[in-house]
């Protein structure tokens, strides 16, 4: 035993053996007994034999010595070498192979039968439907006539220009978007479409929104709508990266589509009536985008990105709750300005009671239960707040008679006094 073991370890063409790998092989003087892992082939019940292991570099390793059954033990090295001699030179080193190497820039087909799909996509088109959605809110909610060509055209246009605003805020965090579970599908980063047509879609949609705006409503609107381009691509897109009030910026973004609306129709936004669903969709982002980032902290933090939810997790939750009670104090504001009956602040109770209770478990509770609960009601409270504003909206007639309510002689009509609620009651004067 002795032998073997000196013998292997002066072998240069071999490593050295290990000796736990030599001691761990038994013998016996009649019946051999191999190692349990050991399979025998038919050429192994001849006679001892080594078994080859694992190559390392140019040599082969020895793994383990196994001994076939009803074989003797060797009485000599002499009768050991033939069959050893026979293994080393069967496996002879195989030359080696240079790997492919894949070039550095890859050939991109586009396919065109899905390219309005794709554009839809690259435009977010549930973000941008609701841009247009509050637009279309801050219109009809204007003290002003309504008209069909204008509404179309501030709507659509609004829309082109938030479908630019998102594609080159996507081609913008190409490298950060793979990075995060949430967005390493989109179109730009799955490669469906190049960044070259993702900068042609921005233009021609950006440019034709923004002459739509301008030719078609007015300077105003199409003044906000550049503003809001800018920071949402500039501003917003960047500072995400850099501090936590990108929140701030990007809830100015989401707050002046409703402003777009309403200069729209009625051609400015000096009336305080027009900041307040402007105000509501500022403060509404807050508790919606914060308990979104809840659920997504690690994806934020792998990208990067600087959100409340992941650098200081307690102003997230006092954010969050200190926001949705704003938009309660809003709701009562709004009838006060004249912008709604006082119905619209007493069917709104419930619905923003029911929100800051979930804010507020938010902020007790903090886990993903809670986030996900005030994440999913923000987006039934928001339509269903906005409803409640048209539905209970001071109509123009109503705003007309009360101007008209001052006779010539400067005293008040009496039916003026009867408007309860923002809905009128007409006098009928009895005869004799």
């Amino acid at each position: 035993m002795l032998f073997i073991l000196y013998t292997a370890r002066r072998c240069r063409s071999l490593k050295c053996l290990p000796s736990s790998k030599v001691l761990g092989t038994m013998y016996s003087a009649g019946v051999a007994k191999p190692t349990p892992s050991a399979e025998h082939t038919p050429a192994e019940r001849e006679g001892p034999c080594l078994t080859v292991g694992k190559r390392h570099r140019c040599h082969t390793i020895l793994t383990s010595i196994s001994v076939a059954p009803n074989a003797s033990a060797p009485n000599s090295m002499a009768d050991m070498l033939p069959k050893f001699q026979q293994v080393v030179t069967s496996s002879s080193v195989k030359p080696k192979t240079k790997p492919v190497q894949e070039p550095e820039w890859r050939h991109m087909e586009v396919d065109t039968s899905k390219f309005p799909t794709h554009c839809l996509m690259l435009s977010k088109i549930r973000l941008t439907s609701l841009v247009v959605i509050t637009t279309m809110g801050g219109y009809a909610l204007a003290p002003a006539a309504f008209d069909i060509q204008t509404f179309l055209l501030c709507s659509i246009g609004t829309g082109l220009v938030s479908a630019t605003a998102n594609s080159i805020n996507q081609f913008l965090e190409i490298p950060f978007d793979a990075q995060m579970s949430r967005t390493k599908n989109r179109v730009l980063v799955r490669g469906h479409l190049t960044p070259a047509y993702a900068i042609a879609f921005a233009t021609v949609s950006g440019v034709a929104g923004l002459s739509m705006l301008y030719l078609g409503v007015n300077g105003l609107t199409a003044a906000l709508g550049a503003t809001n381009l800018i920071l949402y691509t500039l501003i917003y897109t960047p500072m995400k990266r850099v501090s936590i009030l990108n929140t701030w910026v990007g809830s100015i973004v989401g707050a002046i589509p409703p402003l777009m609306g309403w200069a729209g129709c009625a051609g400015n936004i000096t009336a305080p009536g027009a900041w307040i669903m402007s105000g509501m969709l500022y403060a509404w982002q807050f508790p919606h985008f914060n308990a979104l980032s809840w659920n997504l902290r690690p994806d934020y933090s792998r990208a990067g990105y600087r959100m409340m939810a992941v650098t200081n997790p307690g102003l997230c939750r006092r954010v969050a709750l200190r926001y949705t009670a704003a938009i309660m104090g809003l709701s009562y504001l709004a009838p006060a300005l004249d912008v709604t009956s006082w119905w619209f602040a007493v069917e709104s109770t419930p619905l923003n009671a029911y929100f800051l209770y979930l804010a507020w478990q938010f902020y007790k509770e903090s886990d993903s239960a809670s986030s996900r609960k005030l994440f999913r009601f923000s987006l039934i409270h928001l339509p269903a707040l906005m409803l409640l504003m048209l539905f209970n909206k001071k109509s123009l007639r109503n705003t007309t008679d009360t101007t008209n309510s001052v006779s010539t002689n400067g005293e008040k009509d009496p039916q003026s006094y009867f408007a309860v609620l923002g809905k009128p009651t007409t006098l009928k004067a009895s005869t004799v």
